[in-house]
């Protein structure tokens, strides 16, 4: 098989693998919702539910990017992914909040397939198509809303038992299907001599945290939303479970599949120049999501009159879909930054930006649990989120826009860049 071909068939199994690893990743976004009516838990502790994989998944990302550089990405996902089918499995016999955690935390390592299959699959390809590649992969990020689509139907056609039970026997598929379709190439392997001290020193690098704080709000804001998306609608506009996550998926869809658009624009205009409009048009996105419903009246003329403000289901569907079309660009972008200033330690700095941007997925959906508890108004989740984004962009203002025309004839994304 030549070489192309190779390519070419470890990019579609690495991306199929990938989207059903995000897709069980993201089993509570769902499963959570009776799981949460059955235990009578509160808000923060179905944040906490929903983010114990995301933990795991996150924790493991610095080790998994290393090992991908040790011993290749094959070996390395394939056993991941084996790992992650018993405690699927287990989860449908689970009946205590704390035998969820537990296993929330076991299976969630599929969610650190990302930092393998990242290097592993820009590997096969050349420099000027590493962007579109791994926006390809990461498309897999879509599995989140798969979920939104499987999970519902079988919620309410068998009881939510049936989602852990069908989903540990498409992962072991996956499995075998990984390992019978993908390749190996020695070339790829890092020296054996890089020790795990000496990689984990990229993170004395400024740029290397400026990337993670990035990919904290395109990454970590997309899994946390994911994962809240489905009970907000419940909350906020009254639907049952099937109508939100089918809303839901508007957010997550375009969040996962178009982020092969988004590394072919970065491959194309620049990872700055793409991650810059991407932090401008989620700002917009969430001050507008931030504002609550709202009743005000005021004295007229001819006596008091009451006015509603607040965003409606369609409109706020609108916001959320072009939220995950910015957030798709982003992901893509920032994994641009990587490849173009490190590409003798992809693993190693993906993997660390990676675990970032999961561990903002674990961190953002407690802190909305909690704002939530603590306010009582839902919208408080895109309040902190918009905080977020405001970082994003004075960092960036500091460190890259100062130096680089971003607007008018001279700005990068206007230039005729091949």
């Amino acid at each position: 098989m030549d070489r192309n071909r190779q390519a070419l068939s470890v990019l579609i199994a690495s991306t199929w693998a990938f989207t059903v690893c995000f897709m069980v990743w993201m089993m509570f976004a769902v499963i959570g919702i009776p799981i949460k009516k059955t235990l009578n838990l509160n808000a923060t502790e179905f944040g906490l539910l929903t983010a114990m994989p995301v933990l795991s998944g996150s924790l493991v990302r610095v080790p998994l990017g290393i090992w991908t550089d040790k011993f290749g990405g094959r070996i390395v996902m394939t056993v991941l992914m084996a790992i992650t089918v018993p405690a699927i499995w287990l989860m449908a016999y689970a009946t205590q909040y704390w035998q969820f955690l537990t296993i929330g935390l076991v299976l969630g390592l599929a969610g650190g397939s990302f930092s393998v299959g990242t290097p592993y699959v820009a590997r096969w390809f050349p420099k000027n198509r590493q962007g579109f590649a791994m926006g390809v992969f990461g498309a897999g990020n879509s599995g989140a809303a798969v979920n939104k689509f499987i999970a519902p139907a079988l919620v309410v056609a068998f009881g939510w038992t049936m989602v852990p039970t069908v989903y540990a026997a498409i992962m072991a598929g996956t499995v075998l299907l990984f390992w019978f379709f993908t390749h190996s190439d020695p070339a790829h392997l890092v020296s054996s001599n890089v020790k795990f001290m000496d990689q984990l020193k990229a993170l004395k690098d400024p740029k290397v945290l400026k990337y993670c704080q990035y990919y904290s709000i395109v990454f970590g804001g997309y899994v946390a939303l994911s994962l809240w998306m489905v009970q907000y609608y419940v909350g906020e506009y009254g639907l049952d479970i099937r109508a939100a996550a089918l809303l839901a998926a508007c957010f997550s869809l375009p969040g996962g599949v178009l982020r092969a658009v988004g590394g072919w624009l970065s491959d194309k205009y620049g990872a700055h120049s793409v991650t810059w409009w991407v932090m401008w048009v989620s700002w917009i996105c969430l001050f507008l999501l931030s504002y609550p419903q709202t009743d005000f009246t005021i004295l007229t003329a001819g006596g008091p009159k009451t006015f509603h403000i607040g965003l409606n289901v369609y409109l706020f569907t609108a916001l959320m879909f072009l939220l995950g079309i910015a957030f798709a660009f982003g992901k893509a972008s920032v994994f641009k930054y990587i490849s173009d200033d490190y590409p003798g330690n992809i693993g190693t700095i993906s993997g660390i930006v990676g675990l970032a941007g999961g561990m903002g997925g674990f961190i953002l959906p407690i802190m909305f649990g909690a704002l939530m508890d603590l306010t009582g108004i839902r919208s408080s989740a895109f309040m902190l989120m918009y905080g977020v984004v405001w970082v994003s962009l004075i960092w960036m203002y500091w460190t890259e826009v100062r130096r680089t025309e971003v607007m008018g004839a001279k700005a990068t994304a206007f230039s005729l860049k091949g």
